[in-house]
């Protein structure tokens, strides 16, 4: 698996490593979502500081954080920058025809916040743990077996993609392609297109495979989860943590 995949320090040792995968889905779901509904500004220090106790608790590298956050983030950044230019009335700064509004920019730090810390709490729960672990744990929670199956497939040609993507692209350059001209767009088309015939016989070869060594012919084990007292309070605390964003939202 590359470095990009989210459980390369699935074998560390912390809190959040320890915690039961089930209940950690379920808390740390709640917490996401409970932080998707936060809309004033005033909470955002909440958000971030509840992000950061998960990733601390965790033992992730910040580096490891700071690469995952930095794809999303430049394309998050250039959407809400535009947003105090658009949203609002009273006008802080004016530059010409461009004027910053108070009401867009408390927005846009709301979603800025927002953003970070929950992708920071998604990174902690799919980064504590192995992504099998995660799928089964999903499974013990009554995800249909179909959906367990399309996500692990999924998890897996996205390496296989990448791998044969880097493949064609060093064979391009190895023949003289030049990629920052704008004539060089119809090569990347074909390039994309090669690609997704080139996984989908791969993906059809190995469902053949599968179907031969009797796949969907024996039942699927939900993987064995037992639950302490430790997952319980956590548990406990993520749900306390997440009511009270939301009661804090709907209060202010």
């Amino acid at each position: 698996m590359s470095l990009f995949w989210l459980d390369h320090y699935a074998h560390l040792s912390s809190p959040m490593h320890r915690w039961e995968a089930r209940y950690k889905l379920i808390g740390l779901f709640a917490l996401m979502f409970s932080m998707a509904a936060v809309n004033d500004l005033r909470l955002a220090p909440v958000m971030l500081v509840l992000a950061a106790g998960c990733f601390l608790l965790s033992r992730l590298p910040l580096g490891f954080l700071i690469s995952r956050l930095r794809y999303p983030g430049f394309f998050l950044l250039a959407v809400v920058l535009l947003v105090p230019l658009m949203s609002g009335e009273t006008v802080l700064v004016q530059f010409g025809w461009l004027a910053v509004r108070q009401e867009g920019l408390g927005l846009m730090l709301v979603i800025v916040a927002r953003f970070v810390s929950i992708l920071t709490v998604s990174i902690v729960l799919f980064g504590t743990q192995p992504f099998v672990t995660s799928v089964q744990a999903m499974a013990a929670l009554g995800l249909p077996p179909l959906l367990t199956e399309m996500i692990l497939y999924f998890y897996r040609y996205l390496s296989d993609m990448a791998a044969m993507l880097a493949q064609m692209q060093r064979a391009m350059w190895l023949r003289g392609f030049q990629g920052h001209r704008l004539s060089s767009l119809p090569a990347y088309a074909t390039l994309m297109g090669s690609l997704l015939l080139r996984s989908y016989a791969q993906s059809e070869r190995v469902y053949l495979a599968m179907r031969l060594r009797g796949y969907g012919a024996a039942p699927r084990s939900r993987g064995q989860f037992r639950a302490t007292g430790y997952d319980r309070a956590a548990l406990a605390l993520a749900l306390m943590c997440a009511a009270g964003l939301v009661a804090a939202t709907w209060w202010l």
